[in-house]
C-alpha cells in the first residue's frame, strides 16, 4: 500500500504501514510505534484500526474560543482526526507545477460542469481513518456502506438535521459517476482530459477510478490533475471520481488552529477534544465551488501572463505564454476590443502589444464606463506525429496601472479612494458554496450602495466572483487565508513555507486581474511577536518577486509602534473598533482615538492609510434611542462618528474605508454570538439595516466629487 503524503511532518495511521518513502524527509510511524502510541493531548500518532476498533465513547465537534459548544461522541483518536492522512493506492503521479488558467470552451476545448448532487458520506469511525483503511475509494461509496445526496457545490454542514454533521471535524468522503464523450477517449485524437476543482476545504485526495490522481492543502484555491491516462480507452464505462476532504485545522495549516484534548474525565467522555480557532467566522467546509472535466490538445497553452502600461494615448500589452506537450510549436496572439476589433497582433512566446487609443479598465464610479475589458486570443499550432494540433485560449485583458505614493493610491495615474466592504463567502444552507444567485444579488447590492472596492476577507474568492469584479469594475485587494495566525508555532518555518506556497497559487490564479490591485497577505496577525519581522518580509518579498506590479499589504490591529510586519507593506491597512470592543458604549471617544491612530500610523511610517475595518453589531428590529449598543441606531451613529474622522484625513492620506461587514454571516457559537456576527449592514438574507443606508448616502456623495459618473441610481426604499 503507498501511504499519500502528510503535510508538515503528520504522521499516518496504519495497521500495516506501506514502505514508501516519506516526501519531504516527512516521517512515517511503523506500525509498532502506532500501536505503541497513546493517545496524550498534543501527541502525533493516530491510532491503528485495532486501536480503533477497541475504542469507545462519543462524538466530538469543533469549539473555538467562546465556540461551537462540544457534543458527546466517538472517541476519535489521540491527536488530530485531521490530515490523518490515507493510504492510498495506484498513485498517478503528482500534478506538476504550472498554470491555472480557468477553463473555457474554445474551438479546442470543451467543458463539462458535474455540479449537482455527489453521494456523501462522513467517517463517524473512531480515527476518521476507516475510509482508507476500508480503501473506500476502491469502489462504489454506495457499495461500501450507507450514503446520502450532498449538492456540490456547498458546505456539508447546514445541509441536513444532523447536528453531528454540522460540527463534524474529520475526513468526509465524496463520489461522482459520469460518462464522458466518446470523442474525449480515444487515444489516438491527442485530447488531454483534465479534473478541476475551484477549491474543497481544507486537504484534499481524489482518485479516479480507484486510482489518485490529486493532493492538495487549502480550503480555497483550485487544483486539478490530468486523468487522461485513467479514462481513455474505456469508453463506455462511468468514470467514477471519488474525494477525501479533511477540515481539521493545525498549527501550520492556513488558517491554523489547533485541536485541544479535555483530559479532566470527570467533565468529559474519554478522548474528548475540541477543535480551536482564533478567526471569528465558521469553518465551513466541503467542495465549495465547481467541479469541472474539460478537454486540450495533447500540446496545449498551460499559461498566460499580462502586464500593461499606459502614457498617453498608447498602451502596452506584455505578454508571456507557456506551451506543455512540445517544444516545437508557433504562437500567435490577437487583441481585440468589446466590438470584436481587432487592434494589435503579436506572434511568440514573449512580447508587447501597442494599443492606440486605449479604453483603460476603470473602477465603477470612476468612469462612464467602468471594467471594460479587451479579449487576447492566443493561438497554439503543433506538429505531432504528423498531425496539425491547435489550441486556442481566450483571456480577458484590463489595461489598467497602479502606483503607491506616500498619501495617495493610484490607478491610471488618478487618486482612487477606496470606499467598500468586507465580506465572507457566507449565506443559508449553502455556507461558503458558491450560488449564482446570491452572488448577482450581492453585486447588485454592491452597486446599490455605491461601493467600488471589497477586501476578500480573510480568503481568495471564487474564481466566478473574481470575474464580474473585473467585468463591473469592482477594485479587489486580494487577501490569503492568513487569518488566525496568533502564535509563536504559526510563525516557525513550516507555517512559513506554506504560506509561501498558498501565495504562489494565489498570485498565479488571479495574476491577471485588472480588479486585483493589491495583495494581502494576512489579517491580523500576532504582528506584535518578534517572529513576526522575518516571517512578513519573507512572505511580501515573495510575493513581490511573483507580481511585481501590485502593492503589498497585510491587515493589522496591532499598535504601530510595536508592529513588526508593517515596515514591508506598501499601504498601512488597519483595523479598529473603538466604542466597541474598546470603550464599549462610549461614542463620544471615537474622534480622538480614531485621530490619534491615524497620526501615529503616518508619523511612523509615512504610507497610505486604509481604513481596513471598523463597525459594531445590530440585531435587526432592535431600536433604542438614545442609542444603545446591539441597536440600528448605534451602529449608525458609530458609523457617523468614524465618518467624520475619515472626511478630515482623507484630504491627507487615508485612501479608503470598507465597513465591517457587507452582510452579517456565521460564527462559531459563543456568548458574544447570536447566530453569528451581526456587524453587516445587511441582514445573512441580504436585508438592509439602518446603516446600509448612511453608507449610501455616504458613498455616492463621495463619488459624485469626481466626474464622469451615471447617473446615481433611484430607489423606492431610498428614503433617507
Amino acid at each position: 500500500m503507498a501511504a499519500a503524503a502528510p503535510p508538515d511532518g503528520l504522521t499516518l495511521p496504519t495497521a500495516k504501514m506501506a514502505a514508501a518513502a516519506p516526501p519531504d524527509g516527512l516521517a512515517l510511524p511503523t506500525a509498532k510505534m502506532a500501536a505503541a502510541a497513546a493517545a496524550p493531548p498534543g501527541g502525533a500518532a493516530l491510532p491503528t484500526t485495532k486501536m480503533a476498533a477497541a475504542a469507545a465513547g462519543g462524538r466530538r465537534c469543533p469549539r473555538s474560543d467562546g465556540g461551537r459548544a462540544p457534543l458527546p461522541l466517538l472517541p476519535l483518536l489521540p491527536l488530530l482526526p485531521l490530515l490523518a492522512l490515507a493510504l492510498a493506492t495506484g498513485r498517478a503521479g503528482a500534478v506538476p507545477a504550472g498554470g491555472m488558467l480557468y477553463p473555457r470552451e474554445t474551438p479546442s476545448r470543451e467543458l463539462k460542469e458535474l455540479g449537482g448532487l455527489w453521494s456523501f458520506r462522513a467517517d463517524f469511525s473512531a480515527g476518521r481513518a476507516a475510509g482508507f483503511a476500508q480503501r473506500w475509494y476502491r469502489q462504489p461509496l454506495r457499495q461500501t456502506g450507507p450514503v446520502i445526496d450532498m449538492p456540490v457545490p456547498a458546505s456539508f454542514n447546514d445541509i441536513t438535521q444532523d447536528p453531528n454533521l454540522e460540527n463534524y471535524i474529520g475526513w468526509v468522503w465524496y463520489e461522482k459517476e459520469v460518462l464522458l464523450p466518446r470523442r474525449w477517449l480515444q487515444e489516438d485524437l491527442n485530447t488531454r482530459v483534465v479534473l478541476r476543482f475551484g477549491s474543497a476545504h481544507y486537504y484534499s485526495i481524489v482518485w479516479v477510478n480507484g486510482v489518485q490522481v490529486a493532493e492538495h492543502e487549502g480550503g480555497h484555491l483550485p487544483f486539478e490533475a490530468d486523468i487522461s491516462s485513467i479514462v481513455q480507452g474505456s469508453p463506455g464505462i462511468p468514470c467514477r471520481i471519488t474525494v477525501a476532504v479533511n477540515n481539521t485545522l493545525t498549527p501550520h495549516t492556513l488558517p491554523p488552529g489547533s485541536i485541544q484534548y479535555m483530559n479532566d474525565v470527570s467533565k468529559y467522555p474519554k478522548n474528548y477534544f475540541v477543535q480551536n480557532i482564533k478567526f471569528d467566522f465558521f469553518n465551513y467546509a466541503g467542495i465549495h465551488r465547481p467541479v469541472m472535466l474539460y478537454t486540450t490538445p495533447s500540446v496545449y497553452i498551460d499559461d498566460i501572463t499580462v502586464t500593461t502600461t499606459s502614457s498617453e494615448n498608447i498602451a502596452m500589452v506584455q505578454y508571456q505564454v507557456s506551451v506543455v506537450g512540445s517544444a516545437l510549436y508557433s504562437l500567435s496572439l490577437s487583441l481585440r476590443d468589446q466590438e470584436g476589433k481587432e487592434v494589435a497582433t503579436g506572434d511568440g512566446s514573449a512580447g508587447e502589444l501597442k494599443v492606440l487609443d486605449p479604453n483603460l479598465w476603470w473602477p465603477y464610479l470612476m468612469h462612464e464606463n467602468p471594467g471594460y475589458r479587451y479579449s487576447l486570443e492566443v493561438k497554439l499550432q503543433a506538429q505531432v506525429n504528423g498531425a496539425l494540433l491547435e489550441d486556442i485560449y481566450t483571456l480577458p485583458v484590463g489595461i489598467r496601472t497602479v502606483h503607491v505614493t506616500s498619501t495617495q493610491f493610484l490607478i491610471n495615474g488618478k487618486p482612487f479612494y477606496f470606499h467598500g466592504v468586507n465580506k465572507h463567502e457566507d449565506a443559508d444552507i449553502r455556507g461558503k458554496g458558491l450560488d449564482w444567485p446570491l452572488v448577482m444579488k450581492d453585486f447588485n447590492l454592491l452597486r446599490w450602495l455605491g461601493a467600488n472596492s471589497f477586501r476578500t476577507s480573510h480568503y481568495p474568492y471564487a474564481e466566478e466572483i473574481m470575474d464580474l469584479c473585473d467585468a463591473y469594475g469592482i477594485v479587489v485587494i486580494d487577501e490569503c487565508p492568513g487569518v488566525g495566525i496568533k502564535t509563536a508555532e504559526s510563525f516557525g518555518n513550516k507555517s512559513l513555507q506554506h504560506h509561501l506556497v498558498v501565495m504562489e497559487e494565489l498570485v498565479r490564479r488571479d495574476k491577471n486581474r485588472p480588479s486585483v490591485v493589491m495583495w494581502s497577505v494576512a489579517n491580523e496577525p500576532a504582528s506584535q511577536l518578534p517572529a513576526a519581522a522575518h516571517y512578513f518580509k519573507t512572505v511580501i518579498a515573495h510575493t513581490k518577486a511573483l507580481d511585481p506590479s501590485r502593492p503589498v499589504t497585510f491587515v493589522t490591529e496591532a499598535n504601530n509602534a510595536l508592529d513588526h510586519g508593517a515596515p514591508y507593506v506598501d499601504v498601512i491597512c488597519v483595523n479598529s473598533y473603538f466604542s466597541w470592543y474598546h470603550d464599549p458604549g462610549h461614542l463620544e471617544v471615537i474622534p480622538l482615538q480614531l485621530m490619534t491612530q491615524f497620526e501615529n500610523w503616518y508619523k511612523t511610517y509615512q504610507k497610505p492609510i486604509i481604513q481596513s475595518e471598523y463597525g459594531a453589531d445590530s440585531i435587526p428590529g432592535l431600536h433604542s434611542d438614545p442609542p444603545l449598543m446591539f441597536s440600528e441606531e448605534y451602529q449608525k451613529a458609530l458609523l457617523k462618528e468614524y465618518h467624520s474622522v475619515f472626511d478630515k484625513k482623507r484630504k491627507e492620506y487615508v485612501i479608503g474605508e470598507l465597513i465591517w461587514n457587507f452582510a452579517d454571516f456565521m460564527t462559531n457559537q459563543g456568548t458574544t454570538r447570536v447566530l453569528g456576527n451581526k456587524k453587516g449592514i445587511f441582514t445573512r438574507q441580504r436585508q438592509p439595516k439602518s446603516a446600509a443606508f448612511v453608507l449610501r448616502e455616504r458613498y455616492w456623495k463621495i463619488a459624485n466629487e469626481s466626474s464622469c459618473l451615471p447617473p446615481v441610481i433611484k430607489s423606492h426604499i431610498h428614503f433617507l
